[in-house]
């Protein structure tokens, strides 16, 4: 993610803000609810390599902290607005640029041609070290609290991984997670809560059945929607459901967070 961001959102600089060690002094800004500062930072993950994070923090004391991880679109303006959503709830949000091992600065759009990329974009990316730097989000949010994380598209597939195997997290909330269903065997380290759609092409309903049958401990939701719900920037988006998949996602951070 390139310093310009979010100048390109439509965002004005506000204010200069030093966030942590290794962070980067690039513009803030407040929210067009004036309920969070959101700036761009930089975190260093156990192999040493440093990454672009978007952060959004609440006007106030933090309940806790979110993890955002991203669909293979990057930390694209619909990715920093679902961070600025739940600092507005009180949490400071972290959303990790996990293609930047790739190539910096990625933030795609939705169009035939950014899908393509996106998927070139996530085969290049290994999942390893993926979890190492969500691992880097996850230490820089702990600053709040309490950690939860969601992820949307892979990123729920990644979020369902870092469930299963990384430290410091009090739940984990994965949205439409294409590969989850081959990764039924994992079993996750904290409370978690799916989100999929029944018209999803992507992810076969009969594999989110046995997902949930497998992980009766866990909740399994299943909407009447298609893959990728919750972004409105996409043809799929089902408000009902998304606003339906908020709450209850809401609710469980409330619950384990705080």
């Amino acid at each position: 993610m390139c310093p310009g961001a979010l100048e390109r959102a439509g965002c004005q600089p506000k204010q200069f803000l030093r966030l942590q060690s290794h962070a980067k002094i690039l513009p803030a800004e407040v929210d067009r609810k004036g309920a969070c500062v959101a700036s761009l930072i930089e975190l260093t993950a156990g192999d040493s390599w440093r990454l672009a994070a978007y952060r959004a923090e609440p006007a106030g004391q933090p309940r806790g902290g979110i993890v955002v991880v991203q669909e293979i679109f990057g930390v694209n303006s619909h990715i920093r607005s679902v961070a600025d959503g739940f600092a507005a709830d009180g949490y400071l949000a972290i959303a990790p640029a996990l293609f930047d091992r790739v190539q910096h600065g990625v933030e795609l759009g939705y169009t035939p041609e950014d899908i393509q990329a996106g998927r070139v974009f996530k085969e290049r990316t290994a999942m390893d070290a993926a979890l190492r730097d969500v691992e880097a989000a996850i230490k820089a949010a702990s600053a709040a609290g309490k950690v939860g994380i969601v992820g949307y598209c892979w990123g729920g597939l990644v979020c369902w991984m870092a469930a299963a195997r990384l430290e410091g997290l009090a739940c984990a909330v994965p949205y439409y997670g294409g590969g989850m269903t081959d990764q039924i065997a994992l079993r996750p380290r904290c409370p978690v809560v799916c989100h999929f759609g029944e018209r999803d092409a992507h992810i076969p309903l009969a594999g989110v059945k046995k997902l949930a049958a497998a992980h009766p401990g866990h909740a399994v939701h299943i909407y009447a929607a298609d893959h990728g719900f919750n972004c409105d920037q996409r043809g799929s988006y089902d408000a009902a459901a998304a606003k339906l998949a908020r709450e209850r996602t809401l609710a469980f951070f409330r619950q384990h967070l705080g």
